[in-house]
């Protein structure tokens, strides 16, 4: 299954065969105070210099999420999108609760964007389906409900299907849906991780779609959090994760090896100039 995103040129290929695909987790305010500062003065240099280093670290999408407390991101979101897509040519991957800000934001996007996010809620599949189909975007769809969070895998994938199905009803290629199957923290309840790994592989074992999660979300609140994140990663890549959120600084390199180690990276390529590029710029 291939899911394909496009910048004002380029083009992203997530393939549920193919290598791991990273979208970058930066550009967005939470715990970031500087870049909340200088969105609200509507001040684009700080975000585009976090593009321009994940993009550096091995960011294949960007995620920008302007969303902190009394923003107006119906503003602020496509006036993000247009400066970073200006200064990259490289998918977006468009982070908000805010239907109104999702649409102003897929008016200005160049090429073929990502939404993030439509969920199991009636509300959200009736607002956020529409606008994909309308503007020719791919979806991610979070596996929560009117009922809330489920702890049961079954009943994940259940959600999945259902966003899936009423996606392909509303005319988006079952390609252009990639599910989120709700990473969450291991240290507010031990058996998050397993519930997660388990709706990674539902989903890919009876969808065949391509999947993504936010990378560190298991390891909140507690010591060590790469390594943790990287366990998990390792076992969520290995059942189906394709295309994970993550702050490349702290995952390129693993998912690199993860990819050569499975077979996905021809005559170790990708591996090596990953290495070789990360070394040029140490010693730029």
């Amino acid at each position: 299954m291939k899911t394909i995103l496009k910048g004002k040129t380029s083009e992203v290929i997530i393939d549920t065969d193919g290598p791991v695909v990273i979208i970058g987790e930066s550009i967005n305010p939470t715990r970031r105070k500087k870049l909340v500062e200088t969105l609200k003065a509507h001040d684009f240099e700080f975000a585009l210099q976090l593009a321009k280093t994940q993009i550096e670290d091995g960011a294949d999408v960007l995620d920008v999420n302007v969303g902190f407390p009394g923003v107006d991101d119906e503003t602020l979101l496509p006036l993000t999108i247009k400066a970073i897509q200006e200064a990259f040519d490289i998918p977006i991957c468009l982070d908000s609760p805010n239907p109104l800000a999702i649409e102003a934001a897929l008016k200005v996007a160049e090429g073929k964007p990502l939404i993030n996010s439509v969920n199991g809620e009636e509300k959200s599949l009736q607002a956020i389906l529409p606008l994909a189909k309308e503007h020719g975007a791919a979806v991610i769809g979070l596996v929560m409900d009117d009922d809330g969070i489920t702890h049961d895998p079954e009943c994940r994938f259940k959600i999945a299907e259902k966003i899936l199905n009423r996606a392909v009803q509303k005319g988006i290629p079952k390609e252009d849906v990639v599910i989120d199957p709700l990473a969450m923290a291991v240290s507010a309840d031990p058996k998050a991780c397993m519930v997660t790994l388990e709706t990674i592989k539902l989903v890919h074992d009876r969808l065949g779609l391509n999947i993504t999660q936010g990378a560190s979300n298991i390891s909140f609140g507690l010591p060590n959090r790469v390594e943790l994140n990287n366990a998990h990663m390792a076992i969520s890549i290995w059942n189906g994760l394709t295309c994970p959120i993550a702050n490349p600084a702290k995952i390129t390199a693993f998912v690199r090896s993860m990819d050569l180690i499975r077979s996905r990276d021809e005559y170790a390529m990708r591996f090596t100039e990953f290495f070789y590029s990360q070394e040029a710029l140490k010693n730029a």
